[in-house]
Parts: C-alpha cells; sequence; structure tokens
C-alpha cells in the first residue's frame, strides 16, 4: 500500500540513467515528489535555483563536475540536506564528502529500502528542528544557538552550519558539561544506529569544530576518547 503523499521534494543527481529511474519510480512510490538530473551542471544549476528542494541524492562519480565539486559550489550559497551516494569500500569518497558538508553518505549498491529509511531519517531530522524552534534559546561558554531563527552565534561571530551540524551542536549544548555518545548522537541526529567503523559521526564534529576554531582560539568540544564529546562550560 503506497504511503499518504508528503510535500518533500527530492532532487536526485546522477548520470545512471537506469539508476535514477528506478529510483524515482521508488521514491515516488514512497510518496515524495522526486526530480531527476543526469548531468551534474544541470543538477547544480536546479539545486541553487529558486525551486523547492528539500533534499539531495548526489553521486560522486559523474563526468563534468564530480559530486565533490558540486557539492563544494552548493555549499556556497545553500544549506539543502545532501545524502551523497559513493562507491563500496572507499572511505575517502565518504570522508571527503562529510568533510564538504554532506549530511548522510550511502555506499553503492545499496537496499532501496535502506535508501528510503536514510531519507526519512533526514526528514525526521528536519521536522525535530523545526518543532525545536518553540524551544528556548541556549547561550553556553560564547555559543548563542537561536532556534526560532536557526541561527548559531561564536562570540558574537555568525556561524554557518548545516543542518546536521546545527543539530549537534544543539544536542551538545542541551548536555553542556556532560558526556555526549556517538550512539546518542546518531540516533537523536542522524536517525540511525552507530554502526562499526563508521566516521560520520567523528566527520561532523570535526567540521564543527573548525567553524568553531574561525571565530575563536578556546576548546569548546572535548573529545572523550572512547565515550564521545562534551561542549565545555566555560573556556
Amino acid at each position: 500500500m503506497v504511503a499518504s503523499a508528503v510535500s518533500q521534494t527530492i532532487l536526485i543527481i546522477d548520470d545512471d540513467r537506469e539508476l535514477t529511474d528506478m529510483l524515482e519510480a521508488y521514491l515516488e512510490g514512497s510518496g515524495y515528489r522526486v526530480i531527476v538530473e543526469n548531468d551534474s551542471v544541470k543538477g547544480l544549476n536546479r539545486a541553487t535555483s529558486s525551486e523547492k528542494v528539500d533534499l539531495i541524492l548526489l553521486d560522486v562519480m559523474m563526468p563534468g563536475l564530480d559530486g565533490f565539486e558540486v557539492l563544494k559550489k552548493l555549499r556556497i550559497t545553500h544549506l539543502t540536506p545532501v545524502l551523497m551516494l559513493t562507491a563500496r569500500g572507499d572511505d575517502y569518497d565518504r570522508i571527503l564528502g562529510l568533510e564538504l558538508g554532506a549530511d548522510d553518505y550511502l555506499p553503492k549498491p545499496f537496499n532501496h529500502r535502506e535508501l528510503v529509511a536514510r531519507v526519512k531519517a533526514i526528514f525526521r531530522r528536519l521536522d525535530l528542528s523545526s518543532q525545536s524552534r518553540q524551544q528556548q534559546d541556549l547561550n553556553v561558554n560564547g555559543i548563542e544557538l537561536s532556534n526560532a531563527r536557526q541561527t548559531a552565534l561564536c562570540h558574537g561571530q555568525p556561524l554557518t552550519l548545516t543542518n546536521t551540524e546545527f543539530s549537534i551542536l544543539q544536542l551538545l549544548m542541551v548536555n553542556a558539561g556532560e558526556r555526549v555518545t556517538k550512539e546518542d548522537i546518531s540516533q537523536k541526529v542522524l536517525g540511525k544506529p552507530l554502526q562499526a567503523f563508521d566516521r560520520s559521526i567523528d566527520m561532523h564534529v570535526s567540521n564543527l569544530r573548525k567553524k568553531l576554531a574561525e571565530t575563536t582560539s578556546d576548546e569548546k568540544i572535548k573529545t572523550i576518547r572512547g565515550a564521545g564529546y562534551l561542549l565545555r562550560l566555560s573556556s
């Protein structure tokens, strides 16, 4: 039975027409509106146009602009969630994609059910982020986070964060001074169980650290080896 229609729009950028035809049919059958671009330049133009796009499925290996170049150019102006489609076993692709601001990755070949599960997890995170706008704003150790405006400042300087980075920072701030495990971050932010050898949490936190470091020399986030992370209450 087909799920009830939802309003989210997914843009697929992948040069494999056979794959995108299957993904389009499968995702539309799950209730999503789907746009397909088999050319990376056209895909980037579509992603940065005024057209509503809620999530991008972005392949790494494409002629012309590859997925990394598309992601780098996209992140200059847009924070649209991106799920990278990578070659199975290629850790370099996964790590680089996360460093450039991807929200998650899925190695090819993949099960279509897993793809839909990842998509739903990202949309759940966005829904929770939207609901959190009703919550009280946070101010910890020089970091200010506004749920209402979905903005973050560090010592008065704005932070340009992806949705995933914003959600991780929010979770750390809510639990400031206390350990937050990688399992907690994976479940509450990425919406999936933590898997062995999955470095996505490390990369998202590393990106967040780099952005904080651009505004201050203070170490805001402490790594608790083998246990997780902690946002310091004071410098």
